[in-house]
């Protein structure tokens, strides 16, 4: 079953990772503000006890930069993240 949040500003996102029952859906949209609307992609993860967020882009996006492509997940992941850490990745759907 798909999980869809709609936010204030009316963007969709899709739940398509949610590790560790990172996703919560209260916090996500708590935390949510205009900024993270032009990404394609929403990473939350958890470091002492808040959510913290980070947009992604597609790869080929003309947006992208090393850093922030979606494909570069695991390496932020992995050097930005507490080891093992609950996190979500959130699709933006384009209607």
């Amino acid at each position: 079953m798909k999980t869809i949040v709609e936010m204030e500003d009316k963007n969709k996102y899709e739940i398509i990772k949610d590790n560790r029952e990172g996703y919560v859906k209260e916090e996500f949209i708590n935390r949510y503000t205009d900024y993270f609307k032009e990404f394609d992609y929403i990473v939350g993860d958890w470091s002492y006890g808040k959510l913290r967020l980070k947009g992604f882009y597609e790869d080929n996006n003309k947006k992208s930069t090393k850093i922030n492509k979606i494909g570069n997940l695991d390496k932020y992941l992995e050097e930005n993240c507490a080891f093992g850490c609950k996190y979500f990745v959130a699709k933006r759907i384009i209607v």
